[in-house]
């Protein structure tokens, strides 16, 4: 027998919000549900972003295993990137399994599904698809069908921009697109399994979170900007309410984040430190520079230059390795040691006034049972994400009150959400404790196929 599934993916949404109540009275319903049901703290994989985050959820493999470290990853030797997609996936996720097993299934937002493959039922990509000139749908024609009840789909927004009305009415609208074509979706097509992943809260996270969470070391009450997250909430809130009465009422609803999220103190650039203790040589003087300057493959000097590193929610460092990089001058035989260096020199990064960090400093062997990819030499966390490591260069300071990628106020954190509500009461309820992101597929399985 099949348990009809259906998964509500809220982008970053903390237990701060959902399970200890500060939503700011946006999730009254969803709430209500939540306290009825069997709850988990999520533990997010290493790194806890949206990309890899999702896709190790739903195939059951760490980073690692999958070979995806971010959102965006480094060409083998190379100083460009590329943006991960659907074709970097080679595991096989749980809708893959359920297609093969003739259950009908629903895709929604789920990151990367772009470009679209083919499932037992339906599909619709994620941020990462490009516009709504491509093909974003399987089957195809599934596309027209959905512009024709919401005009173009919205896959993402601007959202780290000064324009806090106009990030605000963005968010709003692309979230009213998605529920439009959600609820089509649900009410017209079969399905056993139907996840939906809403990137819109992640969005609205980043772009008003220090006007919503009191904590944030620099909270700003605003008549509007302090209420566009509940308001955002209250949306999805009330949209679940209607669909649950009248639709899935029979139906398993797990509720879930693929991570949490907390306030950003500051940035502090990683690249500058890195030239400060002579692991990265530039040709030009970094002083002269305008403050944030993308780091460039012909600033460099390569022949002197140990190491350098990504900025984003964390740090990727790569070693420049003779016989990996284009320029490689470090020798394997000194590798280990210039990596044991690094580690403990950055594991000793202090805070603008002495304050000590807790930084995590991990060669991906240590995470991970196998590392597939062009994974970073070192994956680097800033005083357990509260900073956020910069990869410009030419600050005047290494420590910056926000983000050096445009305005910012959330950090990802390790704890997510994972509630599971069983309309038949068969699934236990209360505080069941800490579930980590890469078993969550097991026990999806487990509902979905009735699994003892």
């Amino acid at each position: 027998m099949v348990r009809r599934v259906f998964i509500l993916g809220l982008d970053s949404l903390p237990p701060y919000v959902l399970y200890e109540g500060h939503d700011g009275g946006g999730f009254k319903y969803l709430r209500s549900i939540v306290e009825d049901s069997a709850r988990y703290l999520l533990e997010s994989c290493h790194p806890p972003i949206t990309v890899p985050a999702w896709i190790v959820m739903f195939t059951g493999k760490t980073p690692g295993e999958l070979g995806i470290y971010g959102f965006r990853h480094r060409r083998p030797g190379m100083f460009d990137y590329y943006i991960v997609n659907s074709n970097h996936v080679k595991h096989a996720a749980i809708w893959d399994e359920a297609s093969k097993k003739g259950l009908w299934v629903g895709l929604y937002g789920v990151p990367p599904t772009y470009p679209p493959k083919p499932v037992h039922g339906f599909m619709v990509t994620d941020f990462t698809t490009p516009g709504p000139d491509k093909t974003y749908t399987f089957p195809p024609w599934l596309k027209r069908e959905l512009e024709s009840i919401s005009g173009s789909t919205i896959f993402d927004v601007t959202y780290r921009s000064e324009d806090k009305d106009g990030v605000a009415k963005d968010i709003i609208k692309m979230v009213n697109n998605h529920l439009t074509q959600v609820t089509y979706l649900i009410k017209r097509k079969k399905w056993d399994l139907f996840i939906y992943v809403e990137i819109g809260i992640d969005r609205v996270h980043h772009a008003f979170w220090k006007y919503f969470d009191k904590r944030h070391p620099r909270f700003t009450e605003h008549p509007r900007y302090s209420k566009v997250i509940p308001e955002v909430y209250g949306l999805i809130d009330e949209w679940f309410s209607g669909v649950h009465n009248d639709l899935l009422k029979d139906t398993v609803i797990i509720i879930v984040s693929d991570h949490g999220v907390k306030p950003m103190i500051g940035a502090f650039t990683i690249n500058q430190w890195l030239i400060d203790e002579g692991y990265l040589k530039l040709k030009v003087n970094v002083q002269e520079l305008r403050s944030g300057t993308d780091l460039r493959e012909d600033m460099i000097d390569w022949e002197r230059t140990v190491a350098w590193g990504w900025g984003g929610y964390y740090s990727r460092v790569f070693i420049n390795l003779k016989g990996r990089e284009k320029y490689g001058v470090v020798h394997g035989d000194d590798y280990e040691d210039i990596i044991r260096n690094l580690k403990r020199d950055i594991e000793r990064i202090r805070g603008p006034k002495g304050d000590v960090w807790h930084n995590q400093v991990y060669k991906p062997h240590d995470l991970y049972p196998e590392v597939k990819g062009d994974a970073p030499d070192l994956m680097v966390y800033l005083d357990n994400l509260n900073w956020r490591p910069a990869g410009t260069i030419g600050w005047h300071s290494k420590y910056l009150p926000e983000n050096d990628r445009g305005p910012d106020d959330a950090m990802h954190d390790w704890l997510g959400v994972l509630s599971i509500y069983d309309p038949e009461g068969t699934i236990s309820r209360g505080d069941l404790g800490i579930m980590k992101i890469n078993n969550v597929r097991e026990l999806i399985e487990d509902i979905l196929f009735e699994r003892k």
